[in-house]
């Protein structure tokens, strides 16, 4: 059914409803509507269509008629657009908000009860239900002979109780501020503290394990138990990241927590090696990674010009995991034992990890459902060229902290425990200051090359160290610094990247899985190398930071070449 006008008649509805929104489609007013014969149901409407006074009112495209003399809605057939050859509905639309009701047409009946509704800017207010409150959709008008046609309208909503419409797309940018959305980086700093927090601190337990617990385990054995800590918390994200997509952070954190807390609980009971690969390997990791993509994901819903900002003072929590938990562990281990020791890290995780349990929260509810993972996203050449430059700077980056201890008591430098201790030193300024600079003068890619770049250049220096103390610390912070940024901004590069922050869980999932490959083989590998040669494990971790900064500048010129593509092929669109 379809709307048609001659140039020599108007419509006869001034005082309609949709006189209100286009004055040009009305003229007299006989207060009557009529449906045109069953015969005729496909066909244009015509002046002589409102000829009797039926006193009945037609919306086309609604299943529903008004009788106005009886107050009843009666079910009619819907007429499809397409119908008759006037089938315009892909043409660009206008809506007009049909609210009230018209003349000699009440939308109730004086033996019903009246509705109690807004009131109406027309005679009697809408009944509920009734199309009048619904929102129709016009067609732009296409010329066809001298007559302008309307296709069919196209009701968008209908305010009944059994149907309701469907959440729209989050709405409104990123709040840049507030008290909820700092709240959010409160969280998700005490989840990185408890996540790589812990993965910073491992060093202390490397070397408490190869010298005390399991003095016959080789150190690339060792290493296994902190690398499956790593993995799991990098690769367990791939499952955790479309959870996190359809609105439940707070599940995760929930889920997270547990098992960081239980896992590191039965650390304290382990005695064996394949108890810790199964407590502290496994658990811990499966639980941090629950609560490494929520800290990652939530956090570009409320940012958008501070982004780099927030996440790098969230990921900042790490480092000071990885400052405070080996000082714990170093310091209370002689006195009260491994258990106890271990048990007292589990009590402050199980503290700190109330803290994101309680306010995180997304910002707004996905839109409906959808899939539980989009394939789509591993199309994107930009996307996967950033996941090759996650997987080398794991490979390599975390070498210094599973073995500098162990490289300073061997080179007989004094200090070596607090070794570890100036890394995560370096890594908190490492953490806020590159990203500072991303929010405010260049591209996260682009400081992200440069300090991967600069991290790099630091890792073959290493070599030149041999028992200088003093140099060694500065390396240290060095090192901290510039290697600190990677996590942070390379979670604010993958979600710059990112178009429909929906997706940002399965995003953020699927680029540490390609980290926790890394981390799989870099700390094993680095751990069997360097009793035979230290400086083999340092030009295996510096060659490794050599080609993620290759990879981060193929990134950036593979997405600045996507965009210039899809600009041009929207310019040619236009024309």
């Amino acid at each position: 059914m379809a709307h048609a006008r001659d140039d020599s008649f108007h419509y006869p509805l001034r005082e309609s409803p949709l006189h209100s929104r286009y004055p040009s489609a009305a003229s007299d007013w006989n207060g009557n509507y009529d449906r045109p014969t069953t015969s005729d149901a496909n066909r244009p409407y015509r002046t002589s269509d409102f000829a009797d006074s039926s006193r009945q009112l037609v919306l086309p495209g609604v299943n529903e008629r008004l009788d106005g003399s009886s107050g009843r809605y009666e079910q009619i057939p819907l007429a499809s657009p397409t119908q008759g050859g006037f089938g315009h509905a892909a043409s660009p639309t206008r809506q007009a908000f049909l609210t009230g009701s018209t003349p000699n047409s009440p939308s109730f009946h004086p033996g019903f009860p009246r509705p109690e509704t807004p009131s109406s800017p027309y005679d009697h207010p809408t009944f509920p239900g009734s199309p009048l409150a619904s929102t129709v959709t016009l067609p732009s008008n296409a010329h066809h002979g001298g007559k302008e046609y309307f296709s069919t309208p196209q009701v968008d909503s209908m305010p009944t109780k059994e149907a309701a419409r469907p959440p729209g797309p989050p709405g409104g940018p990123p709040p840049d501020g507030g008290i909820t959305a700092w709240l959010q980086v409160l969280g998700g700093y005490f989840l990185f503290f408890n996540t790589w927090g812990l993965i910073n601190a491992f060093g202390v337990f490397q070397t408490y394990y190869k010298e005390e617990l399991l003095p016959s385990t080789p150190n690339s054995t060792i290493a296994w138990i902190g690398t499956l800590t790593s993995f799991f918390l990098c690769a367990s994200p791939i499952s955790w990241g479309p959870i996190f997509d359809i609105g439940n952070p707070r599940l995760l954190v929930l889920c997270g927590s547990f098992f960081v807390v239980f896992g590191t609980m039965m650390t304290s009971l382990c005695n064996s090696y394949y108890q810790l690969i199964l407590a502290q390997g496994i658990c811990c990791g499966i639980g941090g990674g629950s609560l490494f993509i929520t800290a990652t994901s939530v956090l570009p819903a409320y940012f958008a010009k501070k982004r780099a900002l927030a996440m790098g003072i969230s990921a900042s929590g790490s480092s000071l995991g990885g400052i405070v938990y080996p000082i714990i562990f170093t310091y209370v281990q002689p006195s009260i034992g491994f258990g106890w020791a271990v048990r007292i890290i589990g009590f402050i995780s199980l503290l700190t990890l109330a803290i994101p349990c309680i306010v995180i929260k997304p910002r707004t509810k996905p839109p409906g459902r959808r899939k539980i993972f989009d394939t789509t996203i591993l199309k994107e050449i930009p996307f996967q060229i950033m996941n090759l430059a996650t997987f080398f700077g794991f490979v390599g980056q975390y070498i210094p902290y599973f073995f500098i201890e162990q490289f300073a008591a061997q080179h007989d430098i004094n200090l070596e425990f607090w070794m570890l201790i100036f890394l995560n030193i370096g890594s908190i300024p490492g953490r806020i200051v590159p990203s500072l600079i991303a929010d405010k003068f260049f591209h996260p890619l682009r400081v992200l090359a440069t300090t991967t770049a600069c991290a790099t250049i630091l890792a073959f220096s290493w070599i030149a160290i041999k028992h200088a103390t003093a140099g060694l610390i500065v390396w240290c912070l060095l090192y901290g610094f510039f290697s600190g940024a990677f996590v942070s901004l390379q979670g604010a590069a993958v979600a710059s990247m990112t178009k429909d922050l929906r997706t940002i869980g399965t995003r953020f999932g699927i680029n540490m899985f390609a980290g926790a490959l890394g981390i799989l083989i870099g700390s094993p590998v680095g751990g069997a190398i360097f009793p035979e040669s230290w400086p083999g494990a340092q030009t295996f971790c510096g060659g490794t930071l050599l080609c993620a900064t290759l990879s981060i500048v193929g990134t950036w010129v593979a997405w600045q070449r996507s965009i210039k593509n899809a600009v041009q092929a929207k310019g040619l669109e236009g024309h």
